[in-house]
This record gives C-alpha cells, structure tokens and sequence, in this order.
C-alpha cells in the first residue's frame, strides 16, 4: 500500500536512483567484460536479467526495508557484475534514512567483500584500480547520503520549532484572552455590586419611612428584595472569578478618565516625555466605564511606549467628540535595541477585548513617518445636569 501512497516527489526520486543504478551497473558490466583475459567469456545475458531484477523489484524496497535491503544486495552483487550498481544505491540510501552507526559497519562490510572479490578474481594493477574506485564511489555515496539524511532532520526540526512556536503564541494569546475577561468580569461585578447595594439601601429607607404610602411602602421593599436577589445571582455567576488570595480585602477603588492625568505625572517621574492633550470638557460626566477602559488603554500604551521606544517622547490625546478617541504616539528608535525586552503582545490582545466588550474600534501599528501609533475609539454616552443621557 505505501507503494501507492507517496507523492510524485518520491515517485520521480525512485525512478532516478533506478535509472541511476542500471546505468552504473551496465557502465561496470561493461568495464569488466572489456577487461576479462582472452579466452574468458561472461554470461552477458543472465547478468543483465539478475541486475534487471534488483533494479525493478528490490530497489522500490530501500525506503521501507533499508538495512534489509542493504545487506540483500551485499551479496546479490556476487551473482551478478551488474547488481554491483544497485548494492552502490543501496548504501546510499542506507545512508541517508540510517544513523551513522548502522550505515559504517555494513559499508564496510560490503567494501571488504568487494576487495576480496577483485582480489581473487583480477590482477595486481586492476585490483589496485577497482578498490580505489569503489571506495571513492563509496564514500561520495555515503557522504551526500548523510548529508541529505542531515539536510532533512534539520528541516524537520525547523518545522517542529516552528509549529511549537506557533502553538505557544496561541496559547498565550488564548490566555491573555481568559485573563482579561476575567479582571473586565470582576471589575464589572465590582460596580454592579455597588450601584445595586446602593439601590438596595434607598429603597429599605424608602420602605421603612414612616409618612409613605402603603403602596410605595410595598414597591420599595419589592425592588430591595430583588436587589439582594440580584446581588446574590451576580456573585454566584461571577464569584468564581475573584482571585482567592485577595481574601476578604477591600476592592481598590478603579480608574476613571480624570485619573489619567495623575497616570501621566507618574510616567514623567520615571523620566518619559509625555505631552498630554486633553480635549474633554468635563471628565467627570464620562460614565465610569468607560472612562475606566481608556485609562487601562492609556496605561498600556505608556508601557508599550517605555519597553520599546525608551527615552522617546510620546503624545497622548484625549478628544471627547462624537466618541472619546483616545490616541498614543511615539517615534520608535533609530535601530533594535541592545537587548529588546520581551513582548508577546497580551496587552494589545487585552485592549482589544475591553474596547470589543464597549462596542468601539482599536489600531495600532506602524505609521509611514517612522512612529507607532496607538488609537482608540469607545462609543460615548454622557450625562447632562438634566438628567438626560445622550449619545454624542
């Protein structure tokens, strides 16, 4: 079956080596009968049809059975001059899908009957002349056998690094997902638990009021018993995710958009330039949210700008208009860095998934005049002092 199943590659390469054997068997046989003495003939026929045979029948058997193979033709050369070319292919391929410590010893071994034949068959000078022949043709064979078997292993190694690279990109990729979702998650339980905490709390002292109506009375107390009800679905749903050694700590109050400016006094301390364009009229009126993912966008772009752009000066925009565009751009450095820092590119992969989970846009990459630039764009809903809450 495996006859049928190899590729036109290996096709076209038995059928080289095949031709490549009758053709070194025939130039040998022929060799031979020229130099046999008068009055000695040679079964030209017979030799023709047994070196027939080994090409044909026992070559397409190298590549499943090569030390087989290989010891078969080292004494099926002995019955014919002609099979001497296809025992040559046989070390070859030996040599070429065997280690070298298989391949030497029945090299030798075949090399050493070779000269015991030419010994006690050929005279001095034609003794000498075939066994210099043989072991050249020999070890050219064997060399470019090994260095084709080299040749191979090296490309499937390269192959394999390859594909565990690929592998562990996406793994980690897959993981900066999981763990991103899992800290938007808490964060969003975080505020959930708060607004209906707070919504739990009105609505007891509404229902407790002395001077309200029995009817409000009964409403107030409906929606706080749903609030607890809610409270406790949300932390059975996304309680999981917290991270146990947090224990029974106190949640850190998170980031707004007004916190990005404390943000970019922190990175000017550790020595980036930054120049900070803020075009919002009103921090404040940004819904928490939304505010919160651009001050993470923010964050990681400071970072990414200090890991592999250092001492560059970057600009942040802000612009509150249709949208909140949030923008970060550095010029990256003449040359690769001495020793480039790390990057699997989790952070880029974990801005995605908060601005996908906003419904906004993100890009980032290359620009034509040399910089990197980092842009955003998150949908925006912003409250008035009316009450009213409008997209802008």
């Amino acid at each position: 079956m495996d006859l049928f199943r190899r590729s036109w590659r290996d096709r076209l390469g038995d059928a080289g080596l095949t031709a490549a054997a009758a053709a070194l068997g025939v130039l040998l046989l022929m060799g031979t009968k020229e130099d046999l003495p008068p009055g000695e003939t040679i079964a030209v026929p017979r030799d023709l049809a047994i070196g027939t045979v080994t090409c044909v029948f026992l070559l397409p058997l190298r590549r499943r059975y090569p030390v087989g193979f290989a010891v078969t033709m080292v004494f099926a050369q002995w019955t014919a001059t002609m099979a001497l070319g296809t025992a040559a292919i046989a070390m070859y391929s030996l040599a070429m899908l065997r280690p070298w410590r298989t391949t030497l010893p029945i090299a030798g071994a075949n090399l050493a009957l070779i000269t015991t034949l030419f010994w006690m068959t050929s005279p001095w000078h034609q003794f000498r002349q075939g066994i210099v022949t043989f072991a050249l043709m020999y070890a050219v064979l064997i060399t470019v056998g090994m260095l084709v078997r080299s040749r191979r292993q090296l490309i499937a190694s390269l192959e394999e690094r390859a594909r565990a690279a690929e592998t562990e990109q996406r793994l980690r990729v897959e993981e900066a997902r999981l763990l991103e979702r899992e800290r938007i998650a808490r964060e969003m339980h975080d505020v959930l638990a708060h607004r209906i905490s707070l919504l739990a709390v009105h609505a007891g002292a509404l229902e407790f009021r002395p001077d309200a109506p029995p009817e409000q009375r009964e409403a107030a107390g409906v929606i706080r018993q749903s609030a607890y009800e809610a409270m406790e679905d949300l932390r059975d749903v996304i309680g999981v995710l917290r991270d146990d050694s947090a224990g029974g700590a106190p949640e850190r109050p998170q980031p707004t958009l007004a916190d990005v400016p404390g943000l970019v006094r922190e990175s000017r301390r550790a020595g980036t330039r930054i120049t900070l364009e803020e075009n919002v009229p009103d921090p404040g009126l940004v819904p928490s949210r939304v505010g919160r993912h651009a001050y993470r966008i923010v964050q990681e772009g400071l970072t990414n700008a200090r890991k592999h752009a250092p001492g560059e000066p970057v600009r942040v925009r802000l612009d509150a208009g249709t949208g909140l565009d949030i923008e970060i751009v550095n010029p990256l450095p003449p040359g690769p860095p001495a020793l480039p820092p790390p990057a699997s590119g989790a952070g880029l992969v974990g801005l995605a998934e908060r601005v996908a989970l906003l419904g906004g846009t993100l890009e980032h990459g290359r620009t034509g005049d040399g910089r990197f630039r980092l842009r955003a764009r998150l949908p925006l809903v912003i409250a008035h002092a009316h009450g009213d809450r409008r997209e802008r």
